[in-house]
């Protein structure tokens, strides 16, 4: 992995580095409450461009906050997974949909899931990660 030169050393700032921008956040965003997982389903979030899907996938990569394998269901395509490292910031994704959709008027927020996240965040946290665990078929992830 290219190591990437830091502004400090700070969790903080060293954790944006890695996921702290738009359109990083919108694709863990998809791959968390969309299972939208393909390159092609990817793109068409709000309208990423194919570089910067590119180059954000390749950063998720990088930092083994994603895998990537061959489809088997379509051998010409790959399908990206969530590693356990990309798992857990799945609470810190849904925390920024219930601030959104608490403090931020017009959004589209789902009334019943923001109601639930509002109520029970950690059942509702921990049913999620259960799902992606169980879908993208996470195992303790090695690097090779």
């Amino acid at each position: 992995m290219k190591r990437i030169e830091r502004r400090s050393d700070c969790p903080i700032s060293l954790s944006l580095d890695i996921f702290g921008d738009k359109w990083t956040l919108l694709i863990l965003r998809d791959f968390i409450f969309f299972d939208n997982r393909h390159f092609n389903e990817l793109v068409t979030i709000e309208k990423i461009s194919t570089n910067i899907l590119a180059d954000r996938l390749k950063r998720l990569l990088n930092n083994d906050i994603l895998k990537k394998e061959i489809d088997v269901y379509n051998k010409s395509s790959y399908l990206y997974s969530l590693t356990e490292k990309g798992i857990e910031i799945i609470p810190i994704v849904i925390e920024i949909y219930k601030w959104g959709a608490n403090n931020i008027e017009g959004n589209n927020a789902n009334g019943k899931f923001k109601s639930e996240v509002n109520s029970n965040f950690s059942k509702v946290t921990a049913e999620i990660v259960d799902r992606i665990k169980t879908t993208h078929n996470t195992v303790s992830y090695e690097k090779h």
